[in-house]
């Protein structure tokens, strides 16, 4: 009795054994070396084949203090596209209420707590106008480089190592999980499956800065119809104030205040 009783146990051991083999086979062939550059792309190209987005964000960006505490900073958006030249985004959170509209001849910047904007002539497209924003006054926008004609390019740029991590959950939709890994920065991205590839989180993380802050963006509310040309229209209220390109409003389009150490960039 006791020799069956072990025969069964060794049998039902063995068993255990080939299923973990099994199932251990099967995640490793599921996340083969091509397989995030290739969701990555069905992503990027989904997007940059839209000619109308919108979607709601919310974003966290993380700074170090010089004694090594990590203060997070959150924000919430929205943003509204129509491609080749129409872009809104509006942003609020503990330090900013700021709105930037593009309406393809001019770009114009509102600070709700400044009751103040500015504005430049500035005819092109989204990617010139998301190009010239971030070189020319170091103003951030929240995942921009999702939206990017050319996205694919610009994130893969200096990544060295991409992986599909699995699969995840954001706001209760699976995804698929990658991490990618950078000279300056890594990053990881979930992208929901199927027809509509949008991504559902974004984070970066910045390698050359001490403590390693990080910056996430949770997207949600992904639709794809026609924006009305008069979502881009921008009109000032009546009490605010037209100011200099360099004044505060751009200072106050930052995610964090004023003299706070840099944090997460990609």
């Amino acid at each position: 009795m006791a020799t069956e009783t072990h025969r069964r146990t060794l049998l039902r051991t063995s068993a255990t054994a080939i299923s973990i083999g099994v199932l251990s086979l099967v995640a490793t062939q599921g996340a083969r070396a091509d397989d995030p550059a290739k969701i990555l792309k069905g992503m990027t190209d989904y997007l940059a084949g839209q000619k109308s987005l919108s979607a709601k964000f919310d974003s966290d960006i993380e700074i170090v203090t010089p004694g090594l505490q990590k203060i997070q900073f959150t924000s919430s958006g929205e943003m509204k596209m129509n491609r080749p030249d129409k872009l809104r985004v509006r942003r609020t959170g503990g330090y900013a209420d700021v709105e930037l509209v593009y309406d393809g001849k001019t770009v114009s910047l509102y600070g709700n707590n400044a009751k103040s904007y500015v504005q430049s002539d500035l005819a092109g497209t989204v990617d010139q106008v998301i190009d010239t924003l971030q070189s020319r006054s170091g103003a951030g926008l929240p995942g921009a480089d999702l939206l990017l004609s050319n996205s694919y390019d610009q994130l893969m740029a200096d990544v060295v190592e991409g992986k599909h991590i699995g699969l995840g959950v954001v706001d209760g939709v699976e995804c698929e999980h990658l991490a990618f890994r950078g000279v300056d920065t890594d990053w990881q991205i979930w992208v929901e499956p199927g027809a509509k590839p949008v991504p559902r989180k974004y984070v970066i993380t910045s390698k050359t800065v001490t403590g390693a802050p990080q910056y996430t963006l949770k997207i949600k509310d992904w639709k794809t119809e026609a924006n009305a040309d008069g979502d881009f229209a921008f009109k000032p209220p009546t009490d605010a104030t037209k100011v200099a390109l360099d004044s505060a409003v751009m200072i106050e389009f930052d995610e964090i205040p004023p003299g706070t150490p840099a944090g997460a960039k990609k």
